[in-house]
């Protein structure tokens, strides 16, 4: 039986250039595509049977970006993406970026030398490529979805929560259990998650009527370290905050720890909500408040998103908006100083 490498020695190219031409023949110089299409028809090669084996193989392997393993609201996710992956036949790698392009585009270039058949991306990076891409006006090079994240003017499939309906729901509910100076700890704004939950947040006292105060908001990165800090930050900001909405769980337990080495009570002086429901979250000292995400519908959403892109099928580039939910809990017991 002639392989594409009987192809490849006929022609004098290597197996990628073999491999390029059935796939992607415009990325082939012309006369290199030439030799192996002579090549093809000197050896009486089946082509189109054999690209879609290969086609199998390349989608076998697809690539989930995280970025960072370590955080605990990113396993659901991975988990879910898994278990509807294995059904259907794929390989999952995770790639970590650390907030780092250079291995963000690692990752990507796979995907590109058809290494991979495609990627999911949960981080707030887009890979050199991509935004190449949007530049110039041309087409995504490659199969992508994006879970959690949102970015205007991308045309790809994307799943997530209304991060700022969320957020506005997470500050009238302290306003609905009596608190009246409301802070936040916010992510970091050079993402979308910390701007939408920041914007939901500044819209809810807006359209409660309260102005927002100097001393109510500090910026976190996400983590447990950062929201403790900003925590203290706010404390000693003279703002006599009596309630606090984290951008998510790690800063609101941060948060916790701030207000109770500063020898005040939670919720008693300061109520405390947070975001994403994270498991440790409900056995916090008090329970945590949270908003809960759906996370294994956000992993199979996105799964089946790639598959339907690999398939060939019409997917819609309109965001599609999961469902979130208020978990209450004694971190923001009803006051009664109110």
């Amino acid at each position: 039986m002639v392989t594409i490498r009987d192809i490849a020695e006929r022609a004098g190219v290597s197996v990628a250039t073999v491999s390029r031409t059935l796939h992607a023949p415009e990325a082939v110089r012309p006369d290199k595509r030439s030799r192996v299409q002579q090549a093809i028809a000197d050896l009486n090669y089946a082509p189109n049977a054999i690209a879609r084996q290969l086609r199998k193989r390349r989608h076998e392997t697809l690539i989930v970006i995280v970025p960072e393993i370590a955080n605990p609201f990113f396993s659901g996710i991975i988990q879910s993406i898994e278990n509807i992956a294995h059904d259907l036949g794929y390989r999952v790698l995770i790639g970590e970026t650390q907030d780092r392009q250079d291995r963000l585009d690692h990752y990507a270039d796979m995907v590109l030398s058809r290494a991979a058949g495609g990627l999911i991306l949960l981080g707030s990076l887009l890979p050199s490529a991509v935004t190449a891409s949007m530049a110039d006006q041309r087409a995504i090079p490659f199969p992508l979805v994006l879970a959690c994240e949102r970015f205007e003017g991308l045309p790809c499939p994307s799943v997530a929560i209304d991060n700022q309906a969320a957020a506005a729901l997470a500050v009238r509910h302290l306003w609905e259990t009596g608190c009246r100076r409301i802070g936040t700890i916010a992510g970091p704004q050079s993402n979308s998650l910390g701007r939408d939950r920041l914007n939901g947040y500044r819209k809810a006292l807006s359209d409660l009527g309260v102005n927002l105060e100097c001393g109510w908001m500090e910026e976190g990165d996400f983590s447990i370290e950062s929201g403790h800090a900003a925590m203290m930050r706010l404390l000693g900001s003279g703002g006599n905050l009596d309630g606090v909405f984290c951008a998510n769980d790690e800063m609101a337990i941060g948060a916790l720890q701030a207000i109770r080495s500063s020898g005040l009570t939670t919720p008693g002086d300061i109520a405390l909500i947070g975001f994403d429901d994270l498991r440790f979250g409900a056995f916090a000292t008090p329970p945590l408040t949270t908003i809960r995400q759906p996370t294994g519908e956000l992993g199979e959403t996105a799964m089946r998103m790639l598959d339907a892109l690999l398939q060939g099928g019409v997917v819609d580039h309109r965001p599609v908006l999961l469902a979130h939910e208020l978990v209450e809990r004694q971190s923001t017991k009803q006051r009664v100083d109110n």
